[in-house]
């Protein structure tokens, strides 16, 4: 269904016939909520699950993101479609990118929140240009995040519609190198999920901007990467919010994208010798990072997937939504 707002018309996916408590799935970068579609059909009865388009993603409006405010302009699209919907208190579960959102979500609302999921979550403090589990800046502009760090050819492909595998730059390339660990069925299906995603300045990844510190890019003011970037997004704060829903962390074992060695880390890619000209600036920490910042909150519990890259519930839809309706109905309580 398409639903309109004051800010947006956003899509949302929904399974036919179902009522009871909302579950609403958010998605990570460079997909869409077609990514949940096994999940939500998979979700037992007493919940109603519904899965949202991003701005910029899928069917949503690709208007513009402004990255100046972190992750805001999606946490205050999502706001208004829960009120649109009367969703509160809704169980929200975000993935990756979508994490970050949820979060930004719960610490502005936490009385709209009745759960959270992290599903192999951004870090609290964005991706890229920190070390230690503190998030400290490497360098006061962020260099080492933001848009100027993704491959063109990337985006390139992306725009083009690009179905092949005939080159690691292609998103089926990507999405079986890390997206998942291991084969997944319909992977058709969730590549031309990735190709919904809008390319530009405005949305993904946004506009570059360089920096005199190594690896010489830092974060721009529009789009994606710059919204996730650690000088826009900090979410270290959490365990000032009350109240504080309970928090289920999933993650699987193998990730390579938010990991403490990312191979999207360009710190770590330098460290690795990928990435010339490297100064000995070490990798994000990012799982560490978010260990530390859940430890503070304190209502949280973490769980590993083994054998299992960056989409569980992709790679072990069994185990995943079991854990799911297990934190579900324990947030009943």
């Amino acid at each position: 269904m398409k639903v309109t707002t004051p800010r947006l018309t956003q899509h949302v996916r929904t399974v036919d016939g179902r009522t009871g408590e909302p579950v609403l799935f958010v998605h990570g970068n460079v997909s869409s909520g077609a990514f949940w579609r096994d999940t939500m059909a998979a979700l037992p009865g007493g919940f109603r699950p519904l899965a949202v388009d991003l701005r910029g993603f899928g069917e949503t409006d690709s208007l513009p993101v402004d990255a100046t405010r972190g992750a805001r302009d999606f946490s205050d699209d999502l706001a208004e479609l829960v009120e649109a919907l009367d969703l509160a208190p809704v169980h929200l579960v975000g993935w990756s990118m979508g994490g970050g959102v949820v979060l930004s979500l719960l610490r502005d609302r936490p009385a709209a929140v009745r759960s959270v999921t992290l599903v192999n979550p951004v870090s609290p403090y964005g991706f890229g240009g920190t070390e230690g589990a503190g998030g400290r800046l490497t360098h006061p502009d962020g260099a080492g995040s933001g848009a100027g760090g993704v491959n063109p050819d990337f985006v390139a492909r992306l725009a083009a519609g690009d179905l092949s595998d005939e080159a690691m730059t292609s998103p089926r390339s990507v999405f079986r190198a890390t997206y998942v660990k291991n084969p997944v069925p319909d992977e058709d299906f969730y590549v031309r999920a990735m190709l919904t995603t809008r390319t530009g300045e405005g949305n993904y990844p946004g506009d570059a901007a360089t920096s005199e510190a190594w690896p010489h890019v830092a974060p721009g003011k529009t789009g994606v990467l710059n919204a996730m970037a650690p000088t826009r997004f900090r979410l270290d704060d959490l365990h000032e919010i009350d109240p504080k829903p309970p928090i289920l962390w999933i993650r699987g074992a193998d990730d390579q994208i938010v990991s403490d060695t990312s191979m999207y880390d360009l710190a770590h890619l330098g460290a690795l010798g990928l990435v010339p000209g490297s100064t000995g600036t070490p990798a994000q920490p990012m799982v560490t990072q978010t260990r530390a910042v859940l430890d503070r909150y304190g209502r949280y519990r973490e769980e590993v997937l083994a054998d299992c890259g960056h989409s569980p519930h992709l790679e072990h839809p069994e185990a995943f939504v079991r854990l799911l309706a297990g934190h579900l109905r324990e947030a009943r309580s």
